[in-house]
């Protein structure tokens, strides 16, 4: 697989993650809308690696601020995309483990989830420009 075929086997995946938390959104399933937009940020990210470093190996790391400095664009991103950043990133784990899902229900509304889907349909739209 070449490395612009291999952007967009994670171009695409990153669309099906974001239609997914929509899906979620719509089912009240709101713990999982912010672990489907952090996966669509990281494939989204790694989608960016590979087109940009095609020979080396993807790694294997979930942490969205570590991919965006892997990918160099770390520097472009405004505030409000850092912060989406920050704020995505532990409910990639949080959703998944027993400890840290209460706390998540709570803070997971239907607010707060329509707002993380907005702002990780826009920074998709940014980060696939690249």
């Amino acid at each position: 697989m070449d490395s612009y075929d291999r952007r967009e086997y994670w171009i695409e995946s990153a669309e099906y993650d974001l239609q997914t938390a929509k899906a979620m959104l719509q089912t009240k399933r709101y713990l999982y809308v912010g672990f489907m937009c952090h996966q669509t940020v990281e494939k989204a990210l790694k989608g960016i690696f590979v087109a940009r470093h095609p020979e080396e190996e993807l790694p294997y790391i979930h942490k969205l601020v570590r991919l965006s400095n892997l990918c160099g664009i770390t520097e472009e991103l405004s505030e409000d995309q850092l912060f989406l950043l920050d704020t995505l990133n532990p409910l990639n784990i949080e959703a998944r483990y027993p400890m840290h899902r209460s706390l998540l229900f709570q803070s997971m509304t239907q607010e707060r989830c329509e707002q993380l889907i907005k702002e990780t349909e826009a920074l998709l739209r940014w980060l696939n420009a690249k």
